[in-house]
């Protein structure tokens, strides 16, 4: 076992998938302010992705495998280096179902890892820094949408959230992550020419149903849509909250201004 001395580490859960773990490292870095290799904060990244079950797969009934045993298994491995903190960059590992089951395994076993919730920290965001928005577009994978992840927490505040109809759900956001051949899963740097022809185009329908914002509710997607607007949309980044989020724990002061 490693023990840090007077440093509290962040914890990224990588693999899920690989390259948004990678993502929300570094906009870690790119969000804290410093001025050499020593003023950066300590961050430890585990990924695991042969061994993370899929979670859409779970959720939608085609596996038993629970994806929060193993994750929960990373989580103590970033304890046992020094992990204080620690984040999931995954929207459908949030889902109750998998999110519930990880905080029990926390709980019981006396994990003193704080759990930042990717859901909640965009819930706040948005009351924080968009407080007149109140349409909310969705884009998110099967699994994030059938569970009604995002809907369930920000509905009850008042918000109404936007989501594609199922056809464009599957044929355009589920295909433009998934697809094995040109879906960010498969290739992610950089993202191909169709999967982000089919996310903008999904973009448009939510902005046409009168979408004020939209949420990336994949991690995969700010790999491809990196624009701070699409049409008269914002767009929201929960990998980019959730990494200020992390940040403001650990230290505030090394926080950058939010760039508007």
């Amino acid at each position: 076992m490693i023990i840090m001395q007077n440093e509290t580490i962040i914890g990224i859960v990588g693999g899920v998938g690989p390259y948004a773990g990678l993502d929300l490292m570094e906009k870690i870095l790119d969000q804290t302010e410093a001025r050499s290799d020593q003023e950066h904060l300590s961050i430890a990244l585990i990924s695991l992705p042969c061994r993370i079950g899929q979670r859409t797969a779970f959720l939608l009934g085609q596996t038993d495998n629970n994806p929060a045993e193993v994750v929960f298994e990373i989580i103590v491995k970033l304890e046992q280096i020094g992990a204080g903190i620690a984040a999931i960059p995954c929207n459908t590992m949030h889902s109750p179902r998998i999110f519930d089951l990880l905080l029990k395994k926390m709980k019981d076993t006396k994990s003193k890892v704080k759990l930042v919730n990717m859901i909640n920290e965009v819930a706040e965001f948005i009351r924080t820094n968009h407080p007149k928005i109140k349409n909310l577009g969705l884009l998110c994978t099967t699994g994030t949408y059938k569970t009604r992840v995002y809907p369930d927490r920000l509905e009850p505040e008042g918000f109404n959230v936007i989501v594609p109809d199922e056809a464009s759900q599957e044929n355009l956001v589920q295909d433009a992550v998934f697809n094995r051949t040109y879906g960010i899963k498969a290739q992610a740097n950089p993202v191909t020419k169709d999967a982000k022809a089919k996310l903008l185009q999904a973009i448009h329908y939510l902005e046409q149903q009168g979408a004020e914002a939209i949420i990336l509710g994949c991690t995969e997607i700010p790999l491809a849509i990196t624009d701070k607007k699409v049409g008269s949309a914002i767009i929201i980044d929960p990998t980019l909250i959730l990494a200020r989020a992390l940040i403001r724990r650990i230290n505030p002061d090394k926080l950058k201004p939010l760039e508007k």
